[in-house]
C-alpha cells in the first residue's frame, strides 16, 4: 500500500481498517495484488493513476460478509479520509464512485476508468488454478457463519450468473490477458460444488 500519496496516519488507518479479524480474502494481499497490477497498465495519466490507486486501496476497507452495504460505507469512508487530507471535491467523488461500482462488478459503456476497477478487483479470477483456489477456499473461510447447503447454494449463483455475463472483464485488455482462465475457474468452481453436494 506504499505510493498513494496519502499522509501516513491515513495510510495506518487504511492497514488496521484490512487487518480486521474475520478477513481471509479481503486483506491487504488482495489490495497490494490490485495495486501492482495496476502499476502495471500503460496509458494512464498521473490523476487517472492517481484515483485508481485510492479507489482501489480503500474498496475493501469497511467489509463484513454479513452485510451488502460494504462497498457504499468504503466509499463514504474513502470520501471522508480523502476531504480531510485536501481532495477535490471532484476526486472525492470519483475515488467514491469508482468504489461503488465493485458492488455490481460493472461498469458504463465508455467509462475507461471504472472498467479498470473492475476488471482490476476480478483479477484473481482468471489467476492459476491453485491461485483461484486459495481464494475460493478464502472466500468460504469468510463466510463461515453460512451453513454448507446455504452457501453451496449462494456461492453457486454467483458463479452462474459470472459465467453466463457476455465478459467479465470489461477493460479491453485485461478482458484478454485474464477472461479465458476466469471462465475456466469459474466452471470448474462450480462442477467442484456440485459434486460436494453429491458426495454428501
Amino acid at each position: 500500500m506504499d505510493g498513494l500519496g496519502l499522509p501516513e496516519p491515513v495510510v495506518r488507518r487504511l492497514r488496521a481498517a484490512y487487518r480486521t479479524p474475520g478477513r481471509h480474502y479481503h486483506d491487504l494481499c488482495h489490495v497490494d495484488a490490485c495495486l501492482a497490477l495496476l502499476a502495471e497498465l500503460p496509458a494512464l495519466d498521473a490523476r487517472d493513476r492517481r484515483l485508481l490507486a485510492w479507489a482501489l486501496a480503500f474498496h475493501d476497507a469497511v467489509y463484513d460478509p454479513r452485510r451488502s452495504d460494504n462497498e457504499a460505507k468504503s466509499a463514504d469512508l474513502a470520501a471522508a479520509e480523502l476531504e480531510g487530507v485536501g481532495a477535490s471535491a471532484a476526486e472525492v467523488a470519483e475515488v467514491a464512485r469508482l468504489i461503488r461500482l465493485t458492488t455490481g462488478h460493472e461498469a458504463p459503456a465508455g467509462d475507461d476508468l471504472g472498467a479498470m476497477m473492475v476488471s482490476i478487483d476480478l483479477a484473481i479470477l482468471g489467476s492459476t488454478p491453485a491461485a483461484y483456489d486459495a481464494y475460493a477456499a478464502a472466500i468460504r473461510a469468510e463466510y463461515a457463519h453460512v451453513p454448507e447447503p446455504a452457501y453451496r447454494a449462494g456461492r453457486g449463483r454467483f458463479l452462474a450468473r459470472m459465467l453466463a455475463s457476455p465478459a467479465l472483464y470489461p477493460d479491453p485488455g485485461l478482458r484478454r490477458r485474464f477472461e479465458a482462465a476466469a471462465r475456466r475457474n469459474l466452471a470448474r468452481e462450480l462442477e467442484s460444488l456440485a459434486a460436494r453436494k453429491v458426495a454428501r
